[in-house]
């Protein structure tokens, strides 16, 4: 394993803290799988069962979240190092919300499940990290749901993308219609299609039959909150 792998392993939120001496011990006793995918490949599929966290160690995915009750899907993209969601792992509903696929060449690290328990989590740093991980994530969707439909047109709008974007930041193309879109935030299609068209004008946003491309989510925000 290259020195670089271990710097690698060391940014990853649930090694930071941890020793290259620590990570040595870890990769001498878990077992682990390294996985390389080319562009367009699965690396997880939604609805699909997490049975390993899955690091990404080099290279760029695309996450498509799908919802077919409401007909709509949202696709952001991720540069390693990234976990692909540690917080499915455990829990009542170990399924991906997502899927996963490579943008460009991907290498993956797999861990099993069950060497998480046996093995990782004789690591204190790692049971805290992961703690906090999963912490983050459960207050984070805490604070979004409590300002779900609330506000102006444009406030609901930005609460429906924040709140089910994987990523806080970066691009996203949101797949949806005007009347779909106006109907999940409890507002009019007029006042949709206009909040939609002002943050156009300001090159917030693209728009195009039945998709929304948001060029930069964390400006999206700046501009609902001034």
């Amino acid at each position: 394993m290259k020195v670089s792998m271990y710097d690698t392993l060391l940014e990853l939120p649930l090694f930071q803290g941890l020793t290259k001496e620590n990570i040595t011990s870890i990769i001498e006793k878990v077992k682990m799988g390294f996985h390389k995918y080319n562009a367009k490949q699965c690396i997880a599929q939604q609805e699909e069962k997490c049975n390993s966290l899955i690091f990404i160690l080099e290279g760029k995915v695309n996450i498509t979240s799908n919802d077919t009750n409401y007909n709509f899907k949202i696709v952001e993209e991720v540069s390693a190092p990234y976990i692909i969601e540690p917080y499915s792992l455990f829990g009542m509903h170990t399924q991906y919300h997502a899927s996963y696929i490579a943008a460009n060449n991907v290498e993956t690290l797999n861990i099993d499940k069950s060497y998480i328990l046996t093995n990782l989590c004789k690591f204190e740093i790692f049971n805290l990290n992961y703690l906090n991980i999963v912490s983050n994530r459960a207050q984070t969707a805490n604070i979004k749901l409590w300002n779900s439909h609330i506000g102006s047109t444009r406030e609901k709008l930005m609460n429906f993308l924040t709140l089910r974007c994987i990523i806080p930041y970066g691009k996203k193309t949101l797949y949806i219609t005007m009347e779909d879109m106006a109907s999940l935030i409890d507002d009019t299609r007029i006042n949709v299609s206009r909040a939609l068209n002002e943050l156009q004008e300001k090159g917030i946003i693209t728009l195009s039959r039945k998709k929304i491309i948001i060029n930069d989510l964390t400006k999206l925000i700046e501009e609902v909150r001034e």
